[in-house]
């Protein structure tokens, strides 16, 4: 009984992680470098994002955690709809339109995501 229970309990522990994705749905063989307007931005759990016009196409970006933007110098407020931005990362295999920035550069400044 108690190995059934502690089995149980180490399964509900790594539920989290199983439930987060993993990175392997981008390419990280190409990389995209895009120039464009914030439409949108999140700064929320797991990963925070913009959304963004290059050109008159609509991007989503998938950027780090809050956390570590935060420690990396990128504050909540510098992601605002209407900022230019350039992002550097990989595009999604499988959802065109989509990438894993691995850098940004706001107001001149870049910062480091990964």
């Amino acid at each position: 009984m108690r190995a059934r229970l502690l089995v149980a309990v180490a399964a509900l522990a790594a539920w989290p992680v199983l439930a987060h994705h993993g990175w392997s749905e981008y390419d990280s063989t190409s990389t995209l470098t895009l120039t464009g307007t914030i439409e949108q931005a999140g700064y929320e759990h797991p990963h925070g994002f913009v959304h963004l016009t290059v050109d008159g196409k609509a991007w989503v970006a998938v950027l780090a955690p809050p956390s570590r933007m935060e420690n990396r110098g990128l504050p909540r407020a510098e992601l605002v709809p209407g900022k230019r931005v350039t992002l550097v990362g990989y595009p999604n295999r499988n959802k065109p339109g989509e990438m894993r920035a691995e850098r940004i550069t706001v107001d001149g400044r870049t910062v480091e995501l990964r």
